[in-house]
């Protein structure tokens, strides 16, 4: 099965209505620096123009600010909307991120999620699922280098060429998939990766292997292949040192967030209690034990997918949300990576010979005690040495 080797964060955002929008967006780069010294791989930012939560206007410029914050993590959009954008710009900005960040960028997209976004805009929202398909197909051809001319109901180019190509001659491209199989039919139809974000959203839990065939089948048909390497499922998680800790942590949080946002502004109706999102695993809150336990049998359920991304919550304060990055940096990951095995591995091996090292260091010691001319001290024996 494919190993779980990518983990880093998803920023939607969600902030609560009333507090400071500067305090939010700084926290939000604060925690992808926290990331970044924890060792994690990714941070992913959104782009959302309306409803207060998420407020995140532009992930371009959050990538440049965090780029000179970070030297490791992989920065991301998640997404750009593509029907919002013309892609000859989308391909232009990211190419000048990935130059300014030394190949760390990386391109995730979708069709947009807010239909109030998209009304401001006068933007049908029947369109913006074939017209985000119809921009990454654009997209990818002037990521390749290609001279592309396409006409389009709504937007044009003519003889487009980027005139900076990415450092490593190709950009990490990812599209968001949530319910409909539209976001895994674009990824097929292209062979990039995916960032799976209706696992871990209010609404019951999803079919994700069924929505991975999906991908599977529209790649074999376009020639293409898929890579579980490049799967990433983004899911609400926050570690305790206990596990009843973290759930007192959160429960005040993530029901003024199932209220405020996924009631009020998404419309979602879900009755499901945290109890039952934690046994479905839709959610992972708990102890680090918890979350090895969770992303183990999702692996199974899923055929294997490469990625787990933390979608980013203030389900608790601050110091506790760190805390729960710094309990998965510190023991979930070294669990996936295989780390740990041949740390316990020589633990053991040197616990089982101890008996065998206690007569070979007293005499290393005793004949060290003769060529200085001295006698062994009696109370000196194996059952005391250091």
């Amino acid at each position: 099965m494919i190993r779980l080797n990518t983990f880093g964060t998803f920023l939607a955002p969600y902030h609560r209505i009333g507090e400071s929008p500067f305090l939010g967006l700084r926290r939000d780069l604060e925690l992808v620096k926290w990331c970044d010294d924890l060792g994690l791989d990714e941070a992913w930012f959104g782009e959302h123009h309306s409803a207060g939560w998420e407020t995140i206007g532009d992930p371009a410029i959050m990538i440049a600010a965090a780029g000179e914050m970070t030297r490791y993590i992989r920065l991301g959009s998640g997404v750009v909307s593509l029907p919002y954008h013309h892609p000859l710009m989308v391909a232009d900005r990211f190419v000048q991120l990935d130059l300014l960040t030394r190949g760390r960028a990386m391109l995730g997209v979708g069709p947009g999620a807010l239909i109030s976004d998209a009304a401001m805009m006068g933007i049908d929202p029947v369109t913006q699922r074939p017209r985000m398909i119809e921009s990454l197909g654009v997209i990818m051809r002037l990521l390749a280098g290609e001279t592309v001319t396409h006409i389009s109901d709504w937007f044009e180019v003519r003889e487009a060429k980027l005139q900076m190509l990415p450092i490593n001659g190709s950009i990490p491209v990812a599209v968001a998939a949530t319910t409909s199989p539209a976001g895994m039919v674009a990824a097929g139809m292209h062979g990039v990766g995916v960032l799976s974000l209706g696992g871990g959203l209010v609404g019951g839990k999803k079919d994700l292997a069924a929505h991975w065939e999906i991908a599977e089948e529209t790649a074999a048909k376009h020639g293409k292949t898929m890579d579980r390497a490049n799967w990433r499922l983004a899911m609400r998680v926050h570690l305790a040192d206990t596990r009843e800790e973290a759930i007192r942590d959160v429960e005040e949080g993530r029901e003024h967030e199932r209220h405020g946002y996924f009631r009020r502004v998404a419309g979602l109706r879900s009755e499901t209690t945290l109890e039952q999102e934690i046994a479905e695993g839709t959610v992972i809150v708990g102890t680090p034990e918890d979350a090895i336990a969770t992303l183990e049998k999702a692996r199974e359920e899923t055929g294997g997918f490469g990625g787990l991304l933390v979608l980013g919550h203030e389900w608790t304060n601050r110091e506790k949300v760190l805390h729960s990055y710094e309990l998965l940096a510190r023991y979930v990951v070294p669990h996936f990576r295989g780390w740990i095995d041949p740390v316990k591995d020589s633990y053991e091996t040197v616990i089982s010979h101890k008996r065998d090292y206690g007569s070979i260091a007293m005499a290393a010691i005793k004949g060290a005690y003769t060529d200085a001319g001295k006698e062994l001290p009696p109370e000196l024996n194996p059952a005391n040495l250091r």
